[in-house]
């Protein structure tokens, strides 16, 4: 079994690395959080600890800054950044969920092979190890962290160079945006036509509608017993880190001179929704759209 770094024991690093533990893995943590760590039961002094004598030392950090710090200029009060106080054949994994621009530069600022992993699934998956993997990086960094990352998801795609996982994520979560703010819109156009929930719900879920925000994560109570909707829209996926992910998204589509409107107008709208309700499922805006109508002004 191997060695662990992990830093960054969050709501989604925290179940991750103690999916790691289960799996049989030596994980040592770090979180500047100390109850963090003692929730994990095996937490270093700091994050150089945490990444000295690892085979793989893996990040799950808020946004690119906090990467680049980690890896690079040291992070948690430590000297060196993570790379420096590695082993010289560790691999490097990032599964923050960050610009793609900032995951190239890192991967060619180290020394050793490092992968971009961002994750989709949510804390779900994450304490479930369901989780579905983006990977950036050499084809043999990517056989070699392989069984590590299918200790945490049940889905690891390899979609390219350095940078390629973090381009699949941010095309992921603007598609999703997309489509739950369609099938919200859905729903209120069928309360207004006198339509119940779960009858448009048993047409579209077998028609040319159909989609993952509708099966698997239906914004209204009652069809599927599982999505936050049936949970006051407690998160799942927060609307507050939607909003980050699109944000990330049209970063993207800027550089390179893609055009996303309904991508544009997904940030707007979750912008709108997370300003008042950002702990609130992603899948909640349906009360904005409701409200507000879902119209562009």
């Amino acid at each position: 079994m191997a060695r662990i770094g992990f830093v960054g024991l969050g709501n989604m690093g925290l179940p991750m690395a103690r999916n790691l533990a289960r799996a049989g893995h030596a994980v040592a943590g770090f979180d500047l959080d100390a109850a963090r760590m003692q929730a994990l039961g095996s937490g270093a002094a700091s994050a150089a600890e945490a990444a000295a004598g690892a085979d793989f030392i893996i990040t799950m950090l808020p946004a690119g800054t906090h990467v680049r710090q980690a890896w690079l200029d040291g992070a948690a009060g430590t000297a060196q950044g993570l790379a420096a106080a590695a082993r010289p054949d560790a691999v490097f994994i990032d599964c923050s969920t960050i610009e793609v621009a900032v995951a190239r530069e890192v991967a060619a600022a180290v020394a050793q092979p490092m992968l971009d992993a961002p994750v989709s699934g949510g804390v779900m998956g994450a304490e479930n190890a369901t989780l579905t993997f983006m990977v950036g990086g050499t084809d043999d960094a990517f056989a070699t962290a392989r069984p590590i990352l299918e200790a945490m998801g049940r889905t690891v795609v390899h979609c390219g160079a350095s940078g390629a996982g973090q381009a699949a994520k941010a095309c992921n979560n603007m598609l999703l945006a997309v489509s739950m703010i369609g099938t919200c819109e859905a729903f209120i156009l069928a309360e207004k036509l006198g339509l119940s929930h779960q009858a448009l719900f048993d047409v579209a879920s077998k028609s040319s509608g159909q989609c993952w925000a509708l099966t698997t994560y239906c914004p209204v109570p009652g069809p599927v017993p599982g999505s936050p909707a049936n949970r006051d829209y407690q998160p799942g996926f927060a609307a507050a880190l939607m909003l980050k992910d699109l944000g990330l998204a049209q970063a993207a589509a800027g550089e390179v001179g893609a055009v996303t409107p309904l991508g544009a107008r997904a940030l707007e709208l979750y912008r709108e929704f997370a300003s008042l309700h950002g702990l609130t499922d992603f899948s909640g805006i349906i009360h904005q759209l409701r409200s507000n109508g879902s119209r562009p002004s």
